[in-house]
């Protein structure tokens, strides 16, 4: 009895908290709902004031139209009939009128000639000199209207009538009816004149006590009740309507009227049962966690052995494994750094080879202009003897142009055979490509081979390394040289073109590539076993070096021959920086 003591008092609890959350909860929501409600309610006060405002404007701009003067005279009259039929059609005014300082209607777009309207408020305040307003129900039809009246003045500035515009407050209800939420406007008495909702037309809400007071129409169940400030109406008007709604309202003194609001609260009914439920949904799985604590306990304590164990194992486990990687890792770093050093030399043997393939041809190119210069140093001291000192300096001028060919020579020789590790920078590739040539060209004017360079007239900058670029390009000319060794007819074909990624071009005029999917593997070559030229790694090593520069190189054959082409990233200041 006692388990079952503490289960209904904890119930009990449970539902009185949920009773307060639920309340708590529907006085928030309300709080949020009214900003939506006020905000609708300014929206649609403004709309009906801006609508309504469109035929005030109208009857005051007619008011001292030249063709409603001195309707007294009947001949006048056609004119401005015609005018106020034009302005109706053209506004949608259900009737404009003019009418002089006795109320009788002299003009008129729909109305009788001859009608008095002297007993209208509108028209009695426009005989006062201001701006005048009236809403009603139309005699005959039972439409419903709103009528501005605006006094016309004589050219002494006294009233001489008034131009009385009639709006259809159906059709300015037309643009927004059935549009959420209800929204309605009441004149003085109470009673509401426009209104989305054609249910609450020509209602007026009865007097009625604080609190809870039904009052019961024929049709029309209505009452009211006031939660945290905020008053909710219960209503049964159809499925139109809410049924609980939030009421809120605003004056508006510039058409006479109040406008209200009808905001449905089953959002924040709901959201505020959500609420209940899920502290309901809490408090009662809290105390079945309570209620289970002690077998829980129980099983985690003896979990907790368990995991203890089997952690004291796989943290052992771990340790070993742990020192095996780190072994592992040393390994793996020392390999790394003998292949990088293996690389090195590989590309350092690379150049070599390349160096040692162009020997006899750089060896010509040096002993030609040494020769030369013993020449012209010989004729120069001839010609100074006989005292022909001009001869002698043209001979001296060639020396010195024969020792700039050979130092350029020299410094393109230190500078691709140097073994060192340049830093990624700024290059010009054309420039390169000039270097690549002139350490190339002995070697090629020796086994024949026409070189056609179509060098660009301004440097083009590349993202790369000078010394190794220029290995790529001596490597890709060497091997075209070598493609066509045995023919007849030997050319070179260098091209260099600029776009999102510059591309240099290598094509000869040889056989071809046998096998374009192998032409990068290391040791892969078409030269015959054993021969001196080569193990097949240039192409190797030229494609590690353009890959190193982010770039790419690729090999295809042509009509004739084949082609070699580099891509390299053009320089860009902001990538540098």
């Amino acid at each position: 009895m006692r388990r079952w003591w503490i289960i209904s008092g904890f119930l009990a609890a449970v539902a009185g908290l949920s009773a307060a959350v639920w309340l708590s909860g529907y006085r928030q929501a309300l709080g949020q709902l009214a900003l939506q409600a006020d905000a609708d309610l300014e929206l649609a006060s403004d709309r009906l004031s801006s609508q309504l405002q469109v035929y005030q404007e109208l009857a005051v701009l007619i008011s001292d139209h030249p063709a409603l003067r001195n309707l007294g005279s009947p001949g006048r009259r056609p004119e401005a009939r015609r005018l106020l039929r034009e302005v109706a059609d053209k506004t949608a005014a259900l009737d404009v009128i003019y009418a002089g300082a006795n109320g009788i209607v002299l003009a008129a777009a729909q109305a009788v000639e001859g009608r008095n309207v002297s007993s209208s408020p509108a028209f009695q305040r426009a005989m006062h000199g201001a701006l005048g307003s009236e809403h009603g129900v139309l005699p005959g039809t039972g439409g419903r209207a709103y009528t501005y009246a605006a006094p016309a003045f004589d050219a002494e500035g006294k009233v001489r009538g008034a131009v009385i515009v009639v709006a259809d407050v159906e059709d300015v209800e037309q643009t927004w009816r059935g549009s959420t939420p209800a929204v309605f406007f009441t004149d003085q008495g109470g009673e509401v004149f426009i209104s989305n909702r054609s249910e609450l037309l020509f209602w007026t809400r009865p007097e009625q006590s604080p609190g809870l007071v039904p009052v019961e129409g024929p049709e029309l169940p209505f009452a009211a009740r006031t939660v945290g400030g905020h008053e909710i109406w219960t209503m049964g008007w159809g499925p139109y309507l809410p049924i609980r709604g939030l009421h809120m309202t605003r004056d508006l003194p510039v058409i006479g009227m109040r406008a209200e609001v009808l905001r449905d609260v089953a959002p924040a009914r709901r959201l505020a049962a959500l609420q209940a439920a899920a502290v309901a949904a809490i408090c009662l799985a809290f105390g079945a966690m309570l209620f289970l604590a002690t077998e829980r306990r129980r099983a985690l304590a003896e979990a907790n052995q368990v995991l203890e164990s089997q952690v004291t194992k796989r943290t052992r486990a771990l340790s070993t494994t742990n020192v095996r990687l780190r072994q592992e890792i040393t390994e793996r770093e020392e390999a790394e750094a003998a292949l990088k050093q293996a690389q090195a030399e590989l590309v350092q043997a690379g150049k070599l080879s390349a160096l040692g393939q162009m020997s006899a041809g750089i060896s010509h190119e040096l002993n030609q202009p040494l020769m030369a210069i013993g020449q012209f140093a010989e004729n120069g001291e001839a010609f100074l003897k006989r005292g022909r000192v001009d001869k002698a300096g043209e001979n001296l001028g060639r020396i010195s142009e024969m020792a700039a060919r050979m130092a350029r020579i020299i410094r393109n020789l230190r500078a691709f055979a140097r073994n060192e590790s340049e830093p990624m920078g700024k290059v010009d590739v054309a420039q390169v490509i000039d270097a690549a040539v002139e350490l190339t060209e002995a070697r090629l004017r020796a086994e024949g081979v026409e070189l056609d360079w179509n060098r660009p007239g301004h440097p083009v900058y590349a993202w790369g390394g000078e010394v190794r670029l220029s290995q790529v390009f001596v490597n890709l000319i060497n091997n075209a040289a070598d493609a066509m060794d045995g023919q007849a007819e030997k050319r070179i074909g260098i091209s260099l073109t600029a776009g999102p990624r510059l591309q240099v071009a290598v094509r000869d005029i040889g056989p071809g590539i046998a096998d374009p999917e192998k032409i990068f593997e290391p040791f892969y070559s078409t030269k015959a076993v054993g021969s001196a030229d080569g193990m097949g790694l240039g192409l190797s090593i030229s494609y590690g070096l353009v890959q190193s520069f982010g770039g790419n190189i690729r090999g295809a054959n042509a009509a004739p021959g084949a082609v070699f082409t580099v891509e390299l990233e053009p320089f860009r200041e902001d990538e540098a920086a």
